[in-house]
């Protein structure tokens, strides 16, 4: 898609890979409407891209909350949708307490189907969903913890839409690698090939103006995790073992 004077529902827009992807999508000319749950970060963030564009806070785990600002966009007015809402917990699958593990289950999943249910009301015909997954939801790894689960949720729901809203709606699958965020520094092991979220939000924009379904970088990271995918389960969780 070419983004120049398309209107972009952005989720996710207070900090990294959101913010930096904001700013990305204001150099191609879009008009954003920038939403998280806080709206101090993204009034600042309006201030310094200038006001054409709108705030509008949501949870979209909050179901009334995401119906409020649904209610608030006009029917087909947008051209594009993306959501990089997440919250992330890392450690030992044994060690999460269920009641965190239902709130990532409820931001993480329930909160991007919520979203892109919302999509078919809110999209111009051919208009355009982007759907955060990770590639920590390729495989089940070491200190994945129920991310990983939640990711690999995800991704699966981005491959059913994109056959079920075709072609009124151009779902897209972005699964970024380690970025640079204030969630990844939550990690204590050495992450490979980390970027930083510039880095991210130009891999991102390029994906997303080509016609590839999945965007996902980088690819020193992913084409290792795509052929563990692909081995038999004999191989990959030997593989796997080692990490642990």
């Amino acid at each position: 898609m070419d983004f120049s004077g398309k209107t972009v529902w952005l989720v996710g827009a207070s900090s990294g890979i959101g913010e930096a992807l904001a700013r990305a999508l204001h150099e191609k000319g879009a008009h954003l409407i920038l939403s998280a749950r806080s709206e101090a970060p993204l009034v600042a963030l309006r201030a310094e891209l200038g006001d054409h564009h709108r705030v509008l806070c949501v949870d979209v785990a909050d179901r009334e909350s995401l119906s409020h600002a649904e209610a608030s966009l006009g029917p087909g007015s947008l051209d594009a949708m993306i959501t990089t809402a997440a919250i992330y917990d890392p450690g030992r699958v044994a060690d999460i307490g269920l009641e965190a593990a239902e709130q990532l289950l409820i931001v993480n999943v329930m909160g991007t189907l919520a979203f892109a249910k919302a999509a078919p009301r809110l999209l111009r015909k051919g208009g355009m969903l982007g759907i955060f997954g990770s590639v920590a939801g390729y495989f089940g790894l070491p200190k994945g913890q129920f991310y990983s689960a939640s990711k690999a949720a995800v991704i699966n729901l981005a491959q059913t839409l994109r056959v079920e809203y075709a072609p009124q709606i151009d779902v897209r699958l972005i699964s970024p690698g380690f970025v640079n965020t204030r969630l990844t520094q939550k990690n204590d092991f050495d992450m490979p090939f980390i970027i930083e979220p510039d880095e991210a939000a130009s891999a991102i924009l390029h994906g997303l103006q080509s016609n590839r379904f999945e965007v996902h970088f980088p690819k020193k990271l992913t084409y290792g995790l795509k052929v563990l995918q692909m081995l038999p389960y004999w191989a990959s969780l030997r593989l796997t073992k080692r990490m642990n």
